[in-house]
Formats: C-alpha cells, sequence, structure tokens
C-alpha cells in the first residue's frame, strides 16, 4: 500500500482514538463547560492558541517526511501524551502564567511590563469570576502588586534619579487602574493580607452560589452579568444566552458599567440605548430616574461623535424627550440639583439617603444638553437639502427645542437664586444667549406667535425673573431684556454677539439710526478680528442688513458705504457663512475646506445674495453715473471710483458689440446705468423695476417709488453735469417739466450742488432760473498740465526718498571739506551738496517758478 493511503488510515485511527478519549471525559467536559459558548473559546490567550498552532503545524509537516516504521511508535506516543483539558483548567493555567509575569516584572522594576499583563490579567479573571468565584492566585496577585507599587512610589519621593519615562508611564497607568480594581476585591484582600498562608490553603474549588461580591468587567458593550431572580424586575436574555436581570437595586451598577465603557472601541452604544431605556422603566425614585435619564442622552450623543455625522431625527427626537422628562423630574423634585460641581456617588450597592430640606446634588450640566441639542439641530439643517419637504419638516422640532431652552433658562434662575448651589453665572448668560439666538433674525410676528406656545407648554406654576411671562409679548420688549441682561451680567464675546444680536434685530425692523448709533459706539469694527469666527461671521451679517435697512430708508449713500466691504469684495458667501466658493488658483487644504462647511448657516436664515447684490449695484449706480459725468474726460477719473466692482462690471458691459435685452439682476442694473448716463431716466426707471427681486421686500411697492424719486434727483444731476458747460442760464421750468419734480425740488437739489462746489453757477430766484459762469472749467490742455505737475512733484519726491534710503547714516557724503559739495558748488554762498537754491544767501527760501510745481495754469489763473 502507498505510504499516503498508510498515512490516511493512521490518521483516520488516531481520530477515532481522539473521539473514544473525548467520550470518557464527556462527563468532566459537561461540566467544567456548562457556561461556556462559542465567544468565550475565541477569548482564550494567544500565547496558548498560537503554541497548539504550531504544534500543529509541525506535526502536520512531519507527518510525511517520517519513515513507514516509526510511524506508528510515534502516533502511540502521541496518543499517551495527550491530555484533555478543561476550558477552566487552560484559564488557570493562563492566569498563573500571567501572574508570573508580573513577578518577573517586579524583580527587574520593569512597570510597563506589569502594566501590559495586569491589564491582560483583568481580561483573563472576567471568565474565570462568571464560572464561579474569584482565584486565589489572582487576589494574592493584586495585593502584593499593590504593596510593591507603593513601596515603589515611597522610594521614588526620596529618591534622586528619576525613573525612565516608559517605566513611570507603566506606574502611572498601574496607580490609576489598581485602586478602582481592587475595591471590588477588598474583603477578599483583607482576608489574604491577615492570614497569607491560611487563605491560600483554603479549598480552592469550593464554589458558592451566593452573588458575586465584585462587578466583572465587561468587554465595552455588553452587560453579560447573571444576577439573581427577582419577581419586581424582568428578564431579558444576553450575550451567552444568560439571563440579564433588570431591578431598581442593580440599576445603579448597570450605569456604572455603562460609563466605564464610554470611549472605548467595539461598544455597540445601541444596546446599550435599549438597556437603559428598560432600566428608566425600572427606575423606581427620581434619584435613579435622573441618574438614568443623565446617562441616556450622554449615550445618544455619543451616537454622532464624528464631525461629519449628525444625529439621526429619531434618535434627537427620543433625546429631546428624554431631556424635557429630566427638566420635569427635575422640576417636580427640588431637593434634587443637577450642576456641574458635584461630587459623584460612588456607592453603586445602595442609593444615597436623601435628608429633607438640603439639596442633593447629582453631576451634570443640563446647559451643555441643550446646547448640544441645539448644535446637532443646527448640524442637520446644514447636511439636508433646504429645498425638500425633509428640511421643513426637521425646521419645526425648532419649537420644541425652543421651549426646552426656556424651561432650561427658568431652571438655572431657580438654582441661581441658592447662594450654597454656587451656580456659576456663565451658565446663565451661555442658555440666555442660545435663547436670543432662536429670536434675533426672526421677524416679530414670529417671535410673537413662538412665545406664545412656548409659554403654553410650561407649567403655569414656573415663571422667570429674566423675562417674566405677562410682560415679553413684544418681540422688541423680548429682545432688549435679554440683550440688557447681557451688557449687565457678561463680558466678553458673548456681551459683543448679544449688541450685534440687537443691532441686527433693530436693522431688520427698520430702526436705521439706532441700528447705526449702537454700531458705532460698540467700536466692534475696531476689535472684530479679534474674536473668533463665528462671531466675525455675525458681525458681517449685521452690518450688511444695517445696510439694507439703510436703503430701504432711502439712504442710497449709507447703504453703498455700508455694503462696500462685504459686496465689494467678491466673497459674500464666505463672509456671511452661505456657501463655499471654489476660487481658481486658491489652494485650500481639505481641513479647511471641511471647517468652512461646520460653519454654514442653515438656509432659513440665509440672507438673499442676489437681493443683497442687486441693492449694492442700484446704489452704486445712483452714485457713480452723476459722478462720471461731472468728472467728464478729466486725466484723473481713476482716482475718483467709488465701487471698483461696479465700475469693472459697466467697462465689461460697454466692451460688448451686441447687447441684447436684460436676463438677470446684472444686466438690468447695466441698462439702466446706461440710460440714466444717457439722460433717459424713464427708461432706466424701468429697467429697475422690471427687477423681479424686489418682491422679496417687505413693501415693495414703497420701495419702487422710492426708487423712481433717487433715479430722478441723479438723473438731473448727472444731466447738469454733462450739459452745464453749453448753457448760458437755464430755467428751473425747464428742469421741472423734464424730470417730472417740483420747482422746489429742482432748485433744493441746485442749491445743494452749488454749495458744495460741484456745480460753478448761480441761482436766481426772482427768475427762477439757473445762471453758469464760464471761464471757471479747465480745458483739456489745462487738465493734463495739471496732471503733469503732479506726477513730476511725484517723481522728485520718490527720489529724494530712494536717495535718503541709500545715504542712510551718510547724509553729507556728497560734500567736501573746505571745498564746494556736489553739482551746486560754493557759488551761492553757504549753499552745499546737491540740492542748494541758486539765490545764494544762507537759508533763503526757495523762490516760486524754480523745481516747485504750484499747480501750473490753474495756479496761476487763481494768482491772476
Amino acid at each position: 500500500m502507498s505510504r499516503f493511503f498508510h498515512g490516511d488510515s493512521s490518521s483516520e485511527s488516531s481520530s477515532s482514538d481522539e473521539e473514544e478519549l473525548y467520550s470518557e471525559e464527556e462527563v468532566e467536559e459537561k461540566v467544567a463547560s456548562e457556561d461556556e459558548d462559542e465567544e468565550e473559546e475565541d477569548d482564550e490567550d494567544e500565547d496558548s492558541s498560537s503554541e497548539d498552532e504550531d504544534g500543529a503545524k509541525k506535526s502536520g509537516a512531519n507527518r510525511f517526511m517520517r519513515d513507514a516504521e516509526s510511524e506508528s511508535d510515534e502516533s502511540s506516543d502521541e496518543d499517551r501524551a495527550k491530555i484533555v483539558k478543561s476550558a477552566k483548567d487552560k484559564r488557570l493555567e493562563e492566569l498563573e502564567a500571567t501572574v508570573k509575569a508580573i513577578e518577573n516584572g517586579q524583580k527587574i522594576n520593569d512597570w510597563g511590563v506589569i502594566s501590559t499583563e495586569f491589564d491582560k490579567l483583568n481580561r483573563q479573571v472576567v471568565k474565570l469570576v462568571q464560572a464561579g468565584n474569584t482565584p486565589k492566585p489572582y487576589i494574592r496577585a493584586i495585593a502584593e502588586l499593590e504593596d510593591f507599587m507603593n513601596e515603589t512610589i515611597a522610594k521614588q519621593k526620596v529618591s534622586t534619579k528619576k525613573m525612565n519615562a516608559t517605566n513611570a508611564r507603566g506606574l502611572n497607568a498601574v496607580k490609576q487602574r489598581i485602586k478602582k480594581n481592587n475595591k471590588d476585591f477588598q474583603k477578599d484582600i483583607d482576608a489574604y493580607k491577615a492570614d497569607k498562608d491560611g487563605f491560600m490553603e483554603s479549598d480552592e474549588e469550593e464554589e458558592v452560589p451566593s452573588p458575586k461580591t465584585r462587578k466583572p468587567k465587561t468587554v465595552p458593550g455588553a452587560l453579560d452579568v447573571a444576577f439573581d431572580d427577582d419577581d419586581e424586575g424582568f428578564s431579558t436574555v444576553g450575550k451567552g444566552g444568560r439571563t440579564l436581570q433588570f431591578t431598581p437595586e442593580s440599576i445603579l451598577k448597570h450605569l456604572r458599567t455603562i460609563m466605564e465603557s464610554r470611549g472605548k472601541k467595539n461598544t455597540d452604544r445601541t444596546e446599550q440605548i435599549k438597556i437603559m431605556e428598560k432600566l428608566y422603566e425600572v427606575a423606581t425614585t427620581p434619584y435613579q430616574r435622573v441618574r438614568v435619564l443623565l446617562t441616556l442622552i450622554s449615550t445618544r450623543f455619543d451616537l454622532s461623535t464624528g464631525v461629519q455625522t449628525f444625529m439621526t431625527q429619531e434618535q434627537w427626537k427620543a433625546a429631546e424627550q428624554e431631556f424635557g422628562n429630566l427638566l420635569k423630574v427635575l422640576e417636580s423634585n427640588r431637593e434634587l440639583v443637577v450642576i456641574e460641581n458635584a461630587e459623584e456617588w460612588e456607592e453603586d450597592d445602595k442609593a444615597p439617603t436623601i435628608t429633607e430640606g438640603e439639596k442633593f446634588k447629582i453631576p451634570g450640566s443640563i446647559v451643555s444638553y441643550v446646547e448640544r441639542l441645539d448644535d446637532e439641530l443646527t448640524r442637520s439643517l446644514q447636511h439636508i437639502d433646504p429645498h425638500t419637504a425633509e428640511y421643513i419638516d426637521r425646521l419645526s422640532d425648532e419649537g420644541a427645542l425652543y421651549n426646552n431652552i426656556v424651561r432650561t433658562l427658568l431652571y438655572t434662575e431657580n438654582l441661581k437664586k441658592d447662594e450654597s448651589l454656587q451656580v456659576s453665572q456663565d451658565s446663565l448668560n451661555r442658555i440666555v444667549m442660545r435663547r436670543l439666538e432662536h429670536v434675533y433674525f426672526k421677524p416679530s410676528a414670529v417671535v410673537k406667535i413662538l412665545e406664545e406656545n412656548c409659554w403654553k407648554s410650561i407649567p403655569t406654576t414656573l415663571d422667570s425673573a429674566i423675562t417674566p411671562r405677562s410682560e415679553v409679548s413684544d418681540a422688541t420688549a423680548l429682545v432688549n431684556v435679554l440683550c440688557n441682561y447681557l451688557f449687565v451680567n457678561s463680558e466678553g464675546i458673548i456681551r459683543a454677539r448679544a449688541m450685534l444680536c440687537q443691532i441686527y434685530f433693530l436693522a431688520l425692523h427698520d430702526n436705521y439710526y439706532k441700528a447705526r448709533d449702537m454700531m458705532l459706539m460698540s467700536h466692534l469694527q475696531e476689535t472684530i478680528n479679534a474674536f473668533d469666527v463665528h462671531s466675525q461671521i455675525l458681525f458681517n451679517r449685521t452690518l450688511v442688513q444695517v445696510g439694507l435697512c439703510a436703503f430701504r430708508a432711502g439712504l442710497v449713500y449709507e447703504a453703498q458705504t455700508t455694503l462696500q466691504e462685504i459686496c465689494g469684495s467678491g466673497r459674500q458667501k464666505e463672509l456671511l457663512a452661505q456657501g463655499v466658493m471654489i476660487q481658481r488658483y486658491n489652494q485650500v487644504s481639505p481641513e479647511q475646506e471641511r471647517l468652512e462647511r461646520q460653519r454654514q448657516l442653515p438656509f432659513h436664515m440665509h440672507i438673499n445674495l442676489e437681493l443683497l447684490e442687486c441693492v449694492y449695484l442700484t446704489c452704486s449706480m445712483l452714485l457713480e453715473i452723476p459722478l462720471l459725468a461731472q468728472t467728464g474726460s478729466s486725466p484723473d477719473i481713476k482716482k475718483r471710483v467709488i465701487s471698483k466692482t461696479y465700475r469693472r462690471m459697466l467697462e465689461y458691459h460697454e466692451r460688448q458689440i451686441f447687447t441684447g435685452p436684460p436676463e438677470n439682476t446684472r444686466d438690468h442694473v447695466m441698462q439702466a446705468s446706461k440710460a440714466l448716463a444717457a439722460g433717459e431716466w424713464k427708461k432706466a426707471t424701468e429697467f429697475i423695476h422690471s427687477i423681479k427681486i424686489w418682491e422679496l421686500m417687505a413693501k415693495p411697492d414703497s420701495i419702487k417709488a422710492m426708487l423712481s424719486e433717487q433715479i430722478q434727483e441723479e438723473g438731473l444731476r448727472t444731466y447738469l453735469f454733462t450739459y452745464a458747460p453749453y448753457y448760458d442760464t437755464l430755467s428751473v421750468n425747464t428742469l421741472s417739466s423734464m424730470f417730472e419734480l417740483t420747482d422746489r425740488k429742482v432748485a433744493a437739489i441746485v442749491s445743494k450742488m452749488i454749495s458744495h462746489e460741484e456745480l460753478q453757477a448761480a441761482l436766481d430766484q426772482v427768475n427762477s432760473s439757473i445762471i453758469f459762469r464760464k471761464g471757471v472749467e479747465l480745458s483739456r490742455l489745462q487738465s493734463l498740465a495739471l496732471t503733469l505737475s503732479d506726477k513730476a512733484s511725484g517723481l522728485i519726491e520718490s527720489n529724494e526718498r530712494t536717495l535718503e534710503t541709500r545715504t542712510q547714516g551718510t547724509a553729507n557724503a556728497f560734500e567736501r571739506q573746505g571745498g564746494r559739495g556736489g553739482r551746486g558748488g560754493n557759488r551761492g554762498g553757504q549753499r552745499g551738496g546737491r540740492g542748494g537754491g541758486r539765490g545764494g544767501g544762507s537759508g533763503a527760501p526757495r523762490q516760486a517758478g524754480g523745481t516747485q510745481f504750484t499747480g501750473g495754469a490753474l495756479g496761476a489763473a487763481v494768482r491772476a
């Protein structure tokens, strides 16, 4: 028979022998592994499994290399040496090996190894504790390790030689973990220290079915703990088929286990949430409900830890509802208070005793929870397409959030009244700021409805000292009260943001002069660069809103000046956080782009950029067209530019060979500008009125009427600038009929132009006419001469600055001692150096007409 067939038969016989051995040990296996499952087998130590694999590989390789005659002997030796061990025995051996490794680390004072092996030891002992009582070698190891650690720390305090970094990290890690770990086994450790030999010689195989004295460490996210049956609770099946029982007495232990697993890998947070929902149903006391709700809300927030992700609507609504339940429990049980500076309750076996008349502090932050709810809602609105019904549905949750913000404000106010709780003013300021940020950008009618619905949902027994229920029905009064409170009680960024919110609200409701005065008195434009990015975005939004308010009030110059900085930059989207602009040749890292997208505002808070551009271009047109007519063909036209953006668009439009009918806002404004420059003010009015974007404003008819009046006035100014050289006198009645203005209005405009020296004329009120002065206007040659003189003087100044820069410290380098200096020589008396005058004498002033320019032809005309 072939050797390979022979090998097959031997393997079959060996496998049958192994089956017989397994059957002989079946009873032992059943007893030892009745609490085992498939997952526990996977958790065995990696060293032992790797050794078994190596052995298997060797035997597999040797099977084909050994001789036929020695094969039977080796197989019989393998059968003789094969010993079947239970899983419990294997784990005990692994645990003893780990203890030995810790002892070896203690001998050489290697705390890096000790820390690693200590973690491994704690993982190994979990399965043994579940199967029975705590192993005695484990108790001995952790007791001796604690003593050794204390000795090492004591030596380090008096030693001059410092421990290396690796050892120090390992020592600190063990120090942090061993105290909490040994607390669960303190009874056994005390028994070991009292009688070490007697403790170790006692019957280790004796297993007591009483409840375990330690809270076992678990794999993160799993609660594999078996509790005694209790009729009051209910049970569910956990991993491995064991029963998880939730009783009022076990709530705190379960919460401790869940809190310790936070932040660890492979934590099943969804399973934890289900467990805590059941714990909340089992909870009997207000303290237990508060503790469960605090942990449950935190765990829901942990579901969206990533920056790119956001909470689902289902999870957010569940968290919002649980937060509302938490506030209800705290409002009905005033003896329980949740504050940040409270100490945590350490004893999980028993509930705290609450003394009547005293406040029991629970660690937590109600303000932080409502801020996180607000942030998660904002983040979800950022990611949802605003043109879908889903966005509207999600936005409807803002009402419930606003109710919780107001209730949190009432609760924090109540805590602030009790000085013994030492509640910080910052918490109250933060929640007031959140309420203000939900109100400031809304019209007063919307705010009124929001407030009415909010106070309906709040119990009548609750009221606010800052914003009483009966006094804040008006939106303006509400914003004023909230802002004044923050002005008095806050400082820094919160105070600045409160002021910006109030200015925004005033500008939104057409109180331009009050908003402008507040903006100027705040001096925020000088310090805003030192604030955070979100505050800078709010400043830009407020500035734009003030500009739009000025436009609605008919103040064209103020509107254009205010909007110039934002709209003239070409980066309106970025500055207002309403989108990310992909610019050519602009190197933006993915990190910067991600941060930019995080700052984006939800769509319902946006300012319409098309309306903003339309307002800015219209204002620029009303200012630039008369200016272009005034300067005419003067060479210094480029020095007087109000809006570079508008000029660039106008030049591009004039270069077009063929211009069709206007299609967008920009085309309408450009064609209106062309018509206004040609004196066709009615055509310009038609172009401006045909822009559909005006319908988005509150009172479109009044806006169009204001624009018509502005175009008539600027058309009159443009006409006078353009055709003044061709007139000697001009009747006011003629102008009033041309531009459909009253004689009084025309006379007022002309008088203003004369007083500002824009028009060289006189107003004859007797004959109701304008008399133009001749010979005052500069000719083309005179303008060019003035330009040449200005450029020459600028060139001389530039040369002098260059000379001073190059001859620093050697100012007299061109002078010769006792002789003439430079080109000027010494012919003029004390004149020395290159710049001496030709008049001689000592320090005589330079005469006009030399190298000094005094205004050219215009200067001569004035002197004459």
